[in-house]
């Protein structure tokens, strides 16, 4: 049930309209209770000499609530005209599932709400205004409240523009993301390593669910509960960020056992897209597609695959002295759940497989991706995980041997190859 809730959280990010609404609502609060003040406390008070109160009649009071009104509503269009235009270029440039970052934008969305709360509020405040012909009623406060927001978006339409000219360069991107990663290291991975799952396959019949579609969230703990309960050990045969279809065995049951799909049902969350939740490669992927986009023939930048290249391998480095999750869950002393979890092959895998495949002939994009992981080996101490990491250099150089046609530009990779490997034999007598 908590992980359910934290995905549900999580997609409340995507709702671009959550936020707006609410500043609206907050604007629409606001309006009422400065008109209420205006009615029931300062009924009787003279404005005229007011240094920070509205002190003119209705007509300026209209007036002046009729053009923020107008003028914010009509900014508020152009805002959203600017963001879609700032989407439309990040998906063109640097892939479309990096909309979900401009979307989840919490600053975006704070500025749109504050020019619709702008509106809202003076329209609410404008509604109250009444002249000499009627019953005379001038809202003070609230017209002063209108100027007070109309000189805030006007400060909160400078910053956007700014916000938007940075927020669309894509090293602001690559940084954003990278950030993300290192968020996600740090939060699914561990200090110390885990129970060990069992060697042997499981045995037993595979159950399927009756939901589909990307595997978002699984609550661990509940199905472990669940599974010590019942007496069984279950085991997970996919991991957050799976596509799942329908009726698709996802786990194997070691005894016959009554209610295993429902328990199922409540442990796995599904979604219409995957989720960085518990997928410790979704940023990954995201940082990688930004990689692949820059190295086609379209774009043909390679500089941008290289920075992208080199917050991997930071992100490698602060992952050295961390521990990835094994997947083995125990209660009263046995594993009850073993879930498939992400490895250390299967990170490096999906950092640099697709980059490299990308890569054949830029001499530029291989040479830093032997530089990466001649870093990374320099701060790597498990040899299973230098193992990996030789793996993929030699991957490197015979990728460049076989499309490198420049012998200077060769030999400058054979040279850096053979620096990594002087590193990890270095590594391996220090260890």
């Amino acid at each position: 049930m908590r992980a359910r809730l934290q995905a549900w959280i999580e997609a409340l990010g995507d709702l671009f309209w959550l936020r707006p609404a609410v500043l609206v609502i907050v604007a629409l609060a606001l309006a009422l209770a400065a008109v209420w003040l205006d009615r029931a406390v300062l009924a009787n008070r003279d404005f005229t000499s007011s240094y920070w109160a509205y002190s003119g009649g209705a007509d300026g009071a209209r007036a002046l609530l009729s053009a923020v009104a107008a003028s914010t509503i009509g900014v508020a269009g152009t805002t959203f005209s600017i963001t879609i235009a700032a989407l439309s270029l990040a998906s063109g440039q640097m892939g479309p599932r990096l909309l979900r970052n401009f979307v989840r934008d919490a600053r975006n969305q704070v500025v749109l709400g504050i020019f619709l709360g702008t509106f809202a509020y003076a329209l609410m405040v404008l509604r109250t205004v009444r002249t000499v012909d009627e019953t005379p009623f001038v809202p003070h406060v609230g017209v002063f409240g209108a100027i007070v927001l109309a000189l805030l978006s006007l400060a909160t339409l400078v910053w956007f523009v700014h916000h938007i000219a940075t927020g669309i360069n894509v090293e602001t991107v690559i940084d954003s993301v990278h950030r993300d990663l290192c968020e996600a290291i740090a939060g699914q991975t561990l200090d110390a390593a885990g129970l060990q799952p069992p060697a042997a396959p499981p045995d037993g019949m595979g159950v399927g669910v009756s939901n589909s579609g990307y595997l978002q969230a699984v609550d661990v703990a509940g199905l472990a509960d669940w599974a010590c309960a019942q007496r069984v050990t279950v085991t997970l045969r996919v991991r957050p960020g799976a596509y799942i279809p329908t009726k698709a065995p996802v786990a194997v049951v070691s005894a016959g056992v009554e209610g295993v799909p429902e328990a199922l049902d409540r442990a796995l969350t599904f979604g219409r897209r995957p989720a960085a939740l518990q997928d410790l490669e979704y940023s990954i992927r995201q940082l990688v597609e930004i990689a692949v986009r820059a190295l086609s023939p379209g774009i043909n930048d390679p500089l941008t695959a290289g920075s992208v290249l080199d917050h991997l391998g930071d992100a490698l480095c602060r992952l050295a002295p961390r521990h990835l999750a094994t997947g083995a869950v125990a209660r009263e002393g046995r594993i009850v759940l073993v879930h498939a979890v992400t490895s250390y092959a299967g990170l490096c895998d999906a950092m640099f497989h697709l980059i490299r495949q990308n890569a054949a002939g830029s001499v530029h994009v291989l040479a830093r991706m032997l530089d990466v992981l001649c870093r990374v080996a320099e701060v790597e101490r498990l040899t299973t995980r230098v193992a990996e990491l030789r793996r993929h250099a030699d991957l490197v150089i015979t990728v460049a041997r076989r499309s490198v046609p420049d012998r200077p530009d060769l030999d400058d990779l054979e040279e850096r190859h053979r620096a990594f490997t002087t590193i990890v034999a270095q590594g391996y007598r220090s260890a």
